[in-house]
């Protein structure tokens, strides 16, 4: 089936849920209101829908190519990619000194939802130039701004992320590239890194390669890597293309999944490059970057879900079989058998959950930067540091387990190539494992984001769940609130037995034992959050008369579902937060191995 863009709900979720209208009432964003983000999904849905939705299919089967040292993208890709940087879509956040239209985080990555549904393994290309823009906008110098920015702004060029190597996966700290000074402020960078997504292609004339890399005379361990600006052609003083860099593909990886997206080994002999902000501090200035891709992967998993979740109702629409409980008729839709219409229900919950957390933790990036006090920017920053390993770790989970329901909807049918079902479920695996795995998210949080303010933030969150708890009593009785308030106790428990736990050093194991269930439990209950949010939203338009009455009702309806389905099930998530980290130490290799 074709992909239709879900501009309407993205749009609820973005201003109902996520309060974009914070963001716009700062002023530091004076282009932007709601006229400018209409027409921005607008736009992006019809180029998703038309342009690169249609690639979709072709480029899994005929994949990116590599020969004689260079790598080929997927027919079509390089064609739609000249359209899309055409387009200003590389350009959205970046500034205007830059060639950027300076408009917020929150709608590039609504925009962008449109992409990863449509093509995922085109929108990796540009998800990780949009990163480089970042960390060069924060930490590249003024020299690599004037070079660099204007033509990765514009998507002249694209960026490349290079972080692993053979043996340093996601221990960057045991990485041996090396940059050694030429004596001219350049240094020659000679090492092989592998997984570099869209690290060659024939889509532009440069890409520009972050990568990296460890000094003569640095430090053993994470604390002795800095971080080098490579392009794939040398950039003369006047701007032009220069010679052609002494790096090259060696080979692109052969995957599960997103077979259209190069994956490639890279190898660096000696390759001319410049240093990025400070010796030694790479990992700290790559981060910025990675932060950046965290949160575009979470919403990588948001598009592959809604995709998946379209595509499983298209068929059960179509798909005719047994009779229907509730009408009778014979040979009918297998949409109107309960656990078909439970498992789209259930997948189309848990889409607009990761939406909202999404964008949300998009309108805290922009409110962390141009709120109006200090006060609330540092309040901001704390929300947005505690969402975005959430935003990442359980929107690639619901990724993978709605387009694992989807290929459960067409039953046989879906494990069938032809059907396309199964391309949304290989695609899908790749996201909880980029940028960190999922497991190091869950360790991110409660090792890092949860007590870096004492709990603050992760109390003042609970807080607001509460006072949207009070509000919702109006709307459901019985469970749907009962479920919530549960929910929401649970979380409070959780993070207490955390913030404890952690206070002493020797249950360091029982913390990060229960580090991945306590992520899954933030996700479900927050995602129920923004579920009862949206609902109060959708409420009080249906009171005032406004919009489309039967989509509003979906809003309330949609939040009971995920409330009987979701959120009933938190006490699991709990008990496992508190597994503690002996039971694990006891599973021995002769335990497991039987």
């Amino acid at each position: 089936m074709s992909y239709r863009a879900p501009v309407r709900d993205i749009a609820f979720a973005l201003d109902a849920v996520a309060g974009i209208d914070q963001v716009a009432a700062t002023g530091a964003f004076p282009d932007y209101d709601a006229d400018v983000a209409s027409a921005v999904l607008d736009a992006a849905g019809q180029f998703s829908e038309e342009v690169l939705a249609p690639l979709n299919r072709p480029g899994d089967l005929a994949g990116a190519k590599y020969a004689n040292g260079a790598v080929t993208a997927a027919p079509g890709f390089a064609n739609a990619y000249q359209q899309f940087a055409a387009g200003g879509w590389t350009s959205l956040t970046a500034s205007v000194e830059a060639g950027g239209q300076a408009l917020p985080k929150a709608l590039e990555l609504a925009a962008y939802e449109t992409v990863h549904a449509a093509n995922m393994a085109f929108g990796l290309c540009p998800m990780l130039s949009l990163a480089s823009i970042e960390a060069l906008e924060q930490v590249g110098n003024e020299h690599q701004k004037a070079t660099y920015l204007p033509k990765l702004v514009s998507g002249e060029w694209t960026g490349a992320m290079v972080l692993t190597e053979p043996h340093a996966g996601s221990d960057l700290g045991a990485l041996t590239a090396t940059a050694v000074p030429n004596g001219d402020g350049t240094y020659a960078l000679t090492g092989q890194k592998i997984f570099i997504t869209w690290g060659d292609h024939d889509a532009t004339d440069n890409i520009i390669h972050l990568v990296l890399a460890r000094l003569p005379d640095a430090p053993a361990g994470p604390k002795g890597i800095s971080l080098f600006l490579t392009p794939k052609f040398v950039v003369n003083a006047d701007g032009s293309l220069g010679e052609r860099n002494a790096f090259r593909p060696v080979g692109v990886e052969h995957k599960l999944g997103i077979h259209a997206s190069p994956t490639c080994v890279m190898s660096y002999e000696g390759a001319r490059a410049e240093l990025v902000g400070q010796p030694n501090q790479g990992l700290a200035h790559m981060f910025v970057m990675m932060n950046a891709a965290r949160l575009a992967v979470g919403v990588e998993g948001v598009g592959i879900a809604e995709r998946a979740y379209q595509h499983a109702l298209a068929y059960a629409l179509e798909r005719r079989q047994g009779r229907s409980v509730w009408t009778g008729e014979k040979d009918a839709p297998i949409f109107d058998h309960p656990d078909v219409r439970r498992m789209l229900s259930v997948m189309k919950a848990k889409v607009a959950a990761a939406r909202a957390i999404c964008l949300s933790t998009g309108v805290a990036a922009d409110l962390a930067r141009h709120a109006a006090t200090e006060e609330e920017r540092k309040a901001w920053k704390g929300r947005e540091d505690l969402f975005t390993p959430i935003a990442k770790a359980w929107s690639t989970d619901i990724g993978c387990e709605v387009a694992s329901m989807g290929v459960q909807v067409h039953g046989g049918m879906g494990f069938i190539e032809e059907t396309g079902a199964a391309q949304y479920y290989r695609d899908a695996r790749i996201a909880p494992i980029y940028e960190g795995t999922n497991g190091i998210q869950a360790i991110d949080l409660v090792g890092r984001k949860l007590s870096m303010d004492g709990g603050e933030s992760a109390k003042a969150l609970i807080a607001e769940m509460k006072t949207t708890l009070a509000q919702i009593d109006r709307l459901y009785t019985g469970k749907p609130v009962e479920r919530f308030a549960t929910a929401i106790e649970a979380v409070e428990d959780a993070t207490l037995w955390l913030l404890d736990a952690k206070s002493d050093p020797a249950r360091a194991a029982d913390v990060l034992a229960g580090a991945d269930a306590y992520l899954k439990l933030m996700g479900d209950v927050v995602g129920g959050w923004m579920l009862a949010k949206g609902a109060l939203a959708a409420r009080a338009k249906l009171d005032a008369d406004e919009g489309d009455a039967a989509w509003l009702q979906g809003k309330l309806d949609l939040y009971e579902v995920y409330a009987a389905n979701v959120l009933g099930h938190v006490s699991s998530r709990l008990a496992a937060v508190g597994q503690g980290g002996d039971l694990l130490q006891r599973m021995s290799v002769e335990a497991l191995a039987g």
